[in-house]
């Protein structure tokens, strides 16, 4: 940032104010807040920007209506009640004889429509409590104080209907009631439940309109979950909603047709590729039983041997899931068999399950699934003596642990030993022997059930390798 000069003084131009108030932590904590108090649903969001306009509309609305049409009737009701109140007041002055009054009660009543009463002279009632609203009170006072040079006291708030107003005299107190219709605009209800109506009426219909709208979205997301996690898309899912909804429905199910075909395809060449190869190395084994038990034969055995493992691996990795279908299955009897079978390697397997009232059971691509835990269990085994396997669930998630009293990966190895035929030079070196693989294949199929696999530090000093799937 440059500064300039000017006078002497150094500055800064405006941009480095707006920057410094962006990164204050102030201004952070405070766009924070609000990006926590907002709403995170499209749904939400939306009726949040058709009400938000519609509020500020209509109190602008109400605004410019109570400040000028609302006020100024009010005003001009207020002035003529004054006047008339003026004028009884002046024609009480000019009566010769105070005691005929009752002409003067008469003709307000008939003609003015106020109830006229005279009043014993004394003091005038202390102030009252003030309307919630004073407009009516302000302007009927600046009104009478205008037209009427008495002192006088007004009661707007004591009677529902009904405005009690009273004018000292020298003599008497005249109290004059006047209905609330003749001292201000009385039917601005009627503007607030048209306004208040109108816009219920309007946001009933946006929120029907969005909800339609809405749907089609929440539909696509939830088929476009669904395939992410190898689970079966709905069979009555089918494009809807607006023309652009209907697009990027047309275009996730496209993608989808192009990964199914090409899954299958690789598939195909796959099986015929692992045929073909292994129908070679099948005929090297019987060629080496033909040449008899020598050092020689016993090497090219066990590089036979090897091979045929890489193979495997190389082919488990390529083909995945093998585009096996995600069907409900029972997570306990699933890590029970595991756990039975992974008894071959000699060492203290352990399985600790949290005790629930009913098995649980999600929908998995069940010998993928069963894959990926046995090459983290046979990856313990490979650099520990002690391992335990753990399944529980936390919140939407199941948890399936793998620990183990090994050498470990250091934290800055744990990722990369996830890259396919990566190799580390300390004293654990993952898939020591094999292709290098084993990892990545169980990250593949982890990812494919819209889960992940992460490591970490065991309790027992070792590796601990976490796999999170969605329930």
């Amino acid at each position: 940032m440059v500064a300039a000069r000017e006078h002497g003084v150094e500055f800064e131009p405006p941009t480095g104010w707006r920057m410094r108030l962006r990164t204050h932590p102030l201004t952070r904590r405070f766009f924070s807040l609000v990006a926590e108090l907002l709403p995170k649903g499209l749904y939400a969001r939306a009726l949040l920007i058709i009400i938000t306009p519609i509020v500020v509309l209509e109190g602008v609305i109400a605004f410019a209506f109570m400040e000028r049409h609302w006020q100024a009737v009010t005003r001009r009701l207020s002035e003529a009640t004054a006047r008339d109140i003026a004028a009884i007041v002046d024609m009480y002055d000019e009566l010769p004889d105070k005691r005929n009054i009752q002409d003067l009660v008469e003709l307000a009543s008939k003609r003015l429509n106020l109830e006229l009463q005279f009043l014993p002279a004394g003091e005038l009632p202390p102030p009252g409590p003030k309307p919630l609203f004073t407009l009516l009170d302000r302007a009927l006072s600046d009104e009478i104080r205008r037209h009427v040079n008495r002192p006088f006291w007004i009661d707007t708030v004591g009677e529902a209907r009904y405005v009690d107003i009273r004018v000292k005299h020298d003599d008497a107190i005249l109290r004059f009631i006047a209905t609330r219709g003749q001292t201000y605009a009385s039917n601005s209800h009627i503007f607030l439940l048209w306004m208040v109506g109108t816009s219920i009426i309007l946001l009933t219909v946006a929120i029907l309109f969005l909800r339609n709208q809405i749907r089609p979205i929440l539909r696509l997301a939830e088929a476009a979950d669904a395939f992410g996690k190898g689970r079966t898309i709905p069979e009555d899912f089918r494009p809807r909603g607006a023309r652009e909804v209907r697009q990027a429905a047309e275009a996730f199910l496209e993608m989808r047709d192009r990964i199914t075909t090409h899954v299958e395809q690789r598939t195909t060449m796959l099986a015929g590729v692992s045929h073909d190869l292994r129908t070679v190395l099948t005929r090297f084994k019987l060629e080496l039983a033909l040449l008899g038990d020598t050092p020689e034969t016993r090497a090219l055995s066990s590089d036979v041997n090897e091979m045929q493992h890489m193979l495997e691996d190389y082919l488990a990795f390529t083909k995945g899931d093998g585009g096996e279908e995600a069907k409900p299955t029972n997570l306990k009897e699933l890590l029970l068999e595991i756990h039975a079978e992974a008894q071959i390697y000699g060492h203290n397997i352990e399985l600790k399950l949290r005790k629930k009232r009913k098995d649980l059971v999600l929908p998995l691509k069940r010998q993928a699934l069963k894959r990926a835990i046995t090459n983290l269990v046979s990856n313990a085994a490979r650099f520990g003596d002690q391992i335990v396997i753990r399944a529980a669930t936390e919140g939407q998630w199941v948890r399936i642990e793998v620990d183990d009293n090994g050498p470990g990966i250091p934290p800055s190895e744990r990722e990369n030993v996830f890259r396919p035929f990566y190799r580390i030079d300390h004293a654990r070196n993952v898939d020591e022997g094999n292709s290098g693989l084993g990892l990545a294949i169980a990250r593949d199929i982890a990812k494919s059930h819209g889960g992940e696999i992460a490591l970490g530090q065991s309790s027992m000093g070792g590796l601990r390798a976490i796999i999170s799937l969605p329930l």
